[in-house]
């Protein structure tokens, strides 16, 4: 799906290479985040009125260093390079790069020379945050130099002739005061974006290009009654109606009583046509022995798929497509660029999926952080109570529940769970955190109830803040309430004994366990 202008950001293996894209974002411009190995024919059919180069771990002058094709010089296109952006720049240029005399880790004190556009209207000195080893030594013929920091003598340079700019420091992170206004003053001072990006945009073209991709075809919804797959059901009854079969499938791995919840919520309020499957036995059953987390997805992913196809089968006209909430964090996760960065783990949504399947992928928030996929919710219409809903992995409890999935440990899981959320919601945190849910570990530790001894299971409490899922700190719960959740866990379920906290953030954890 196209959205009329793009700033394109090529990714160098940097760990803010997601925030880059989502601070164009939250300006109101589309950006897209490719590998920098991006052929430079996609980028003409993209047509971006910018480019952004990332940082990266890798130094310019290595014999492997990533480089991207050279040609992109020449498109006339604005460029930006952060940090190793800018040392390649530099570099390809003719440019001395090498490594620093000293190095600079975390706030400086940027000077500005230069107050226009990059650094228009930014109060000099600034705080900017640097991460780099490497610094350039001799500007390249062409450039002048636009600000300075005591450690960094060419911070920020500048080719006017080519529309060529580079920083040394991150305006991408929070640390940066000024750096989201000096990111808007790459898109709309040089790049002349007009920042018409919105949810409401968004849905016009979506409604549009799903009409005709599916054309008198019918499409089936994998409804699971999270935020992404209602908010898609929406969207899909909007554009296609009746040609919409949403199916809801019970695999036993739901949260407590959502199973009924969505049948609900979906019949009565939406008025969207859904078909109910239990197929809880079915999949228990394939899970049967299964232990490792990324067998489990495979396992999850083909049984909804054989499902879908069995009921396709029942419905009258041409099912050709199946719809799925994928997000872009699960895009970036499961599919590993060609270059530095790797794959943490395959999504139901994404790796999970068997190449056998007949369906054809309707995928329309495949570019969309959940943010945004939750603007796009209340643009429109949906309830507070179901956007505000603290986001679900596609395999459920099968990945909370570390080692084999048994129906018993999958009831004790769900009561544990719905514990936790009942206590956070009584203490105004649940919509202070962005995902919070129990682990049940393969583990049991002794402990003593009632002058007796007992030998049960241990489960952990996992809670984040986050704005996208890419990165993310643990939840700074009161001590009280946690006290609490951890005496009605202990008190009310029978099986497990012991309660403990992750204060893991993610780098270097992920927020799911498996």
């Amino acid at each position: 799906m196209r959205h009329g202008e793009t700033i394109l950001v090529l990714d160098f293996g940097s760990q803010y290479t997601q925030l880059i894209g989502r601070r164009i974002r939250e300006l109101g411009v589309y950006s897209e985040i490719h590998p920098y190995t991006y052929a430079i024919d996609n980028i003409r059919r993209i047509n971006p009125i910018g480019i952004i180069f990332s940082g990266g771990p890798s130094s310019v002058y290595e014999a492997q260093a990533p480089t991207p094709d050279p040609r992109i010089f020449d498109l006339g296109i604005p460029i930006l390079g952060i940090c190793y952006g800018l040392q390649l720049i530099a570099a390809q240029f003719g440019g001395v790069v090498d490594a620093s005399a000293r190095r600079e880790y975390g706030k400086a004190d940027l000077f500005i020379d230069s107050f226009e556009d990059l650094f228009a209207n930014i109060q000099s000195p600034t705080t900017v945050w640097m991460s780099h080893g490497d610094s350039l030594q001799s500007l390249p013929p062409g450039f002048e130099v636009i600000a300075h920091t005591v450690n960094a003598p060419i911070a920020a340079i500048r080719n006017s002739e080519r529309t060529v700019f580079g920083v040394q420091f991150h305006p991408e992170v929070v640390h940066t005061n000024s750096g989201k206004e000096i990111l808007a003053n790459f898109a709309f001072r040089i790049c002349k974006a007009s920042g018409q990006w919105t949810p409401r945009s968004f849905i016009e073209d979506a409604i549009q290009s799903i009409r005709e991709t599916v054309g008198s075809s019918h499409v089936l919804c994998a409804l699971s009654g999270g935020v992404d797959s209602s908010v898609l059901a929406v969207l899909l009854s909007r554009a296609i109606g009746e040609q919409l079969h949403c199916i809801h499938i019970n695999n036993g791995l739901m949260r407590k009583n959502e199973s009924e919840q969505v049948v609900e919520t979906f019949r009565n309020h939406f008025h969207i046509p859904l078909t109910y499957i239990d197929a809880t036995e079915r999949f228990l059953h394939e899970l049967k022995g299964v232990t490792d987390p990324e067998q489990k997805r495979k396992v999850i992913g083909r049984l909804f798929i054989e499902v879908f196809e069995e009921e396709a089968n029942k419905l009258v006209g041409t099912v050709e497509y199946l719809a799925q909430g994928t997000l872009y964090p699960d895009v970036i996760e499961s599919v590993s660029f060609k270059g530095p960065s790797v794959t943490i783990k395959s999504h139901h949504n994404v790796g999970g999926l068997p190449s056998t399947m007949k369906f054809k992928l309707i995928e329309p928030f495949r570019e969309l952080f959940k943010d945004e996929v939750r603007a796009i919710g209340r643009e429109l219409g949906l309830p507070e109570e179901l956007i505000g809903r603290h986001p679900f992995p596609g395999p459920g409890l099968a990945v909370r529940i570390l080692g084999e999935v048994t129906k018993e440990k999958l009831a004790l899981l769900r009561e544990a769970d719905a514990i936790f959320v009942q206590e956070l919601k009584k203490a105004n945190l649940y919509d202070e955190i962005w995902q919070a849910f129990v682990v049940l570990l393969p583990v049991r530790s002794v402990g003593v109830m009632g002058d007796c001894r007992t030998y049960q299971n241990a489960v952990v409490l996992r809670a984040v803040t986050s704005v996208d899922g890419m990165t993310a700190d643990w939840a700074r719960i009161p001590s009280h309430v946690l006290a609490t959740i951890s005496n009605r866990i202990t008190n009310e379920l029978n099986g497990i004994n012991r309660v403990v906290y992750d204060i893991s953030s993610k780098p270097p954890a992920t927020i799911e366990w498996e």
